[in-house]
């Protein structure tokens, strides 16, 4: 038996390996157009970027190794021209020798994969433009860089390839600015995801241009279809990726709705004798059953297996379905990551499901643990049956395993409910108790139940409008400054009920906290209090910020703040550099024995952010060690923390060694407000 591929990479060198472990005596040959039949084309940013250091770890076989290894003749530089399917011969160029050359097979893999799409731009020949899509543009890029040494680029494209490569760009120097025509970049992402991840660029000083286009690339610059000029002694473009059809249409194989080859379960085109696999080919998305092409490498891989198999089976029970992919992904740039799986809300509603979404913000582990970072989750599900239609994740750590358990869950018929019940590892160094995937199925569930109104980041200026409405932000005082909704008014959790006496109860409410755990609390009081139409922002302030950022408001008001800039030595920081600063404190100065104190037990880190007037700060952990400083044990002392907890363990210890006149003054917010 004479199996060909064409087209090496991710989809078809799979095939070939499975193929040869499955029988030892066919014959197995790959075309492959390109020089190299299988590399990492997923880890070429980082090679520029200098993340990975060897060009060679990218080189996963060689013609050489699949001969050695695996029996399989492969034929580089060597491009399929034209199919018969009535003879079953393949004609094919090698570009190298001009020699033209016809190939056999019995059953023929498709796996070209897709090329970059190269818009018509005026100057888009320049020496100077560049895509990344195989190892040889890597190398075009790495050679300009050392030998130009560029000053400015601008990337074209505000997509995977395009975000790896704003940061590969700015890590080697360069500054850089990004380009993206939808309305923020990663335009399958929900407009919060994406505004996190701009914020993370404009903080490390990236341009970052939504809603325009490039209309010409000059030799220093490009200018853009509102007339701005950008820097550029060099340009990526990197506005998506096409199938390779031209053989197949010449073939007269059938192209699918979604514009890639179409293929059955089994992965076999209008032809049962030829196969096809990865970016060429159009699939089932598992989650709204539509076909479509997922050009993803995980999906290539696996779809290059069962290729394989099918073509040497010779029974229908030996065949393998492919069940199709939900499209996970995931990117990062510098510290900010963020991932996505199945459909966002407006793909949802798009494909006729009755859909909704919640958001949480908690810490990848417990606070109390050193290291911890926020980790947030945008959960869409149908509101009707529960089930999880598509899930976002991000934050700095722990992003990709919560994304993980979300993707598993979706092909597992979850739904949202279900979340709050899985067992989930946890220890401190790890996770929580309750861990973020657990809270997005809490919040989804009391949604749903309508225990826990709420509305997301995208359903705001909705809910507002036309209302008569009471902006509640329960956030502490300082915080509420920083930046708030216009026409929020400020009041301490602890005293809401008192605050909102005055007001009608069939006025809507919207709380808004940090996080939503806190709102929710307060939602539920006012609920039982008789307020009928309360809600709260599930994923709290943050999610409205980065939600505002990328463009999602229309006539909200919110303050957006520049980034706290970030440069190229923060990569070489110690973090326990950090650690140390905000483990200790200036030795309090109380001032006469005789005058009230006011003691703030948070952590340095936290009384920099904003304190009490004339607050005195003692780290709760340092309190033993330093009594000497509060001065006389008569002596009138309030003591504080972020929400009471800590404050009110300062003022038993306090007791304890015979301070006989502290009051524990609560939260910073009930503080500010009394």
């Amino acid at each position: 038996m004479k199996l060909l591929i064409i087209g090496g990479v991710a989809a078809g060198a799979t095939a070939a390996a499975r193929a040869r472990r499955m029988n030892q005596d066919i014959d197995i040959t790959v075309l492959e157009a390109g020089p190299d039949v299988s590399f990492a084309n997923c880890g070429l940013p980082y090679y520029i970027g200098g993340d990975i250091k060897t060009r060679s770890n990218l080189i996963l076989q060689s013609p050489e190794s699949f001969r050695d290894q695996y029996n399989v003749t492969v034929e580089t530089m060597t491009e399929a021209v034209s199919i018969d399917r009535l003879n079953k011969t393949v004609r094919a160029l090698n570009h190298e020798t001009g020699i033209t050359k016809n190939f056999e097979y019995d059953r023929l893999i498709l796996s070209q994969g897709g090329k970059p799409f190269i818009p018509g731009l005026a100057g888009g020949e320049k020496a100077h433009v560049f895509s990344l899509w195989t190892l040889e543009d890597m190398d075009r890029i790495h050679e300009f860089i050392e030998e130009k040494q560029p000053a400015s680029a601008v990337v074209i494209g505000g997509g995977f390839i395009g975000l790896e490569m704003v940061e590969a760009l700015r890590k080697r120097g360069l500054k850089v600015s990004v380009v993206e025509m939808a309305p923020h970049v990663m335009a399958m992402m929900e407009g919060e995801t994406a505004g996190f991840l701009q914020k993370e660029m404009q903080a490390w000083g990236i341009g970052v241009h939504t809603g325009l286009s490039v209309t010409s690339i000059g030799d220093h610059s490009v200018t853009l279809n509102n007339g701005q000029t950008l820097e550029a002694d060099m340009v990526l473009l990197s506005v998506g990726v096409k199938p390779t059809l031209k053989l197949a249409e010449a073939a007269g194989l059938e192209i699918g709705k979604a514009g890639g080859l179409a293929v059955n379960e089994y992965l076999e085109t209008s032809d049962q004798n030829i196969l096809a696999g990865g970016d060429m080919a159009e699939v089932v998305h598992t989650v709204s059953g539509r076909k479509l092409r997922i050009p993803l490498a995980g999906p290539a891989n696996r779809q290059g297996r069962i290729a394989a198999n099918n073509a040497l089976a010779s029974t229908a029970d030996e065949k393998m379905k492919y069940k199709g992919a939900q499209a996970t992904s995931i990117v990062r740039i510098f510290d900010a990551v963020a991932g996505t799986t199945g459909m966002n809300l407006k793909q949802a509603l798009e494909a006729g499901f009755k859909a909704e979404a919640v958001a949480i913000r908690k810490e990848n582990h417990v606070s109390y643990y050193p290291g911890g970072t926020l980790v947030a989750i945008h959960l869409v599900y149908d509101r009707e049956t529960g089930r999880i239609l598509g899930a976002q994740v991000y934050g700095e750590d722990g992003v990709d395993k919560r994304l993980d358990v979300l993707s598993t869950g979706i092909s597992a018929g979850l739904n949202a409910s279900d979340l709050s019940e899985l067992d989930l590892s946890y220890a401190p160094p790890f996770g929580s108790a309750n861990d973020p995937v657990n809270m997005a199925g809490f919040v989804a569930d009391n949604r749903m139940t309508g225990y826990g109104p709420s509305i997301t980041a995208a359903e705001l200026e909705g809910f507002v409008e036309g209302k008569k409405m009471a902006l509640i932000d329960i956030r502490d005082y300082f915080t509420f400054q920083k930046g708030h909704i216009q026409g929020a008014s400020n009041f301490s959790p602890e005293k809401v009920l008192e605050d909102l006496a005055q007001i009608d109860k069939d006025v809507s409410i919207l709380v808004v906290d940090d996080n939503g755990k806190t709102a929710h609390r307060v939602v539920r009081q006012l609920l039982l209090a008789g307020y009928s139409d309360v809600h709260f922002v599930s994923g709290g302030y943050p999610g409205l910020e980065y939600f505002g950022r990328s463009g999602g408001f229309t006539f909200i008001d919110l303050p957006m703040a520049v980034p706290e800039g970030k440069t190229l030595s923060d990569l070489e920081s110690d973090p326990s550099e950090t650690d140390a600063r905000e483990g200790s404190s200036e030795p309090a100065s109380p001032g006469n024995d005789n005058s009230l104190l006011v003691v703030d037990v948070r952590s340095p880190g936290e009384f920099a952010g904003g304190a009490y007037p004339d607050a005195v700060n003692i780290p709760l952990d340092e309190l033993p060690r330093r009594m000497a400083e509060l001065g006389d044990t008569g002596r009138e002392i309030t003591v504080y923390c972020a929400s009471g907890a800590r404050s009110a363990y300062a003022a038993r210890i306090l007791a304890q060694q015979g301070f006989s006149n502290v009051k524990n003054g609560g939260g910073l917010m009930q503080m500010m407000a009394g």
